[in-house]
């Protein structure tokens, strides 16, 4: 069944009785992909701008945002970026190289090696952690969840 654009579709389209997803269904979930989508492209072309890529930026995102401390092992942060432990280790050595983060030996067990942000990594991130909290504001309503 179609519908014309200037028209509602009709009222029996609105919920499928058999659970069936309907044409709005499929509106929603595709304006919600493009606003996902809308909003990875900003996160990414931000953080370019700023000199970073975008798995650093998430790399120091999952460094601060980390549960109740303010660092994190390798694996821990493969864990949370959803690399390979190897990958992770090699993103964090080019962090390293800028100045990101640091790593560090755990003073209550010499085995766990911490990541940690450097000043100038958690200055940058705040920088860059504002702009994507503004932006997010702004798509607040794209962004909802559809029913």
């Amino acid at each position: 069944m179609t519908t014309r654009p200037d028209r509602s579709p009709p009222a029996d389209d609105a919920v499928a009785p058999d659970g069936a997803l309907t044409k709005q269904d499929f509106e929603a979930l595709a304006q919600f992909r493009f606003a996902i989508r809308r909003y990875l492209r900003f996160s990414e072309d931000t953080v370019r701008e700023h000199g970073l890529t975008p798995q650093q930026y998430q790399l120091m995102l999952a460094l601060k945002g980390f549960p109740h401390r303010e660092w994190a092992t390798v694996g821990e942060l493969a864990e949370q970026l959803q690399l390979r432990p190897h990958s992770a280790a090699e993103l964090i050595t080019r962090a390293q190289k800028q100045g990101l983060v640091q790593r560090g030996r755990d003073s209550n067990d010499g085995r766990v090696v911490r990541v940690e942000l450097t000043d100038a990594g958690e200055t940058l991130l705040a920088q860059l952690s504002r702009l994507h909290r503004t932006q997010l504001r702004h798509m607040r309503t794209a962004l909802s969840v559809p029913p």
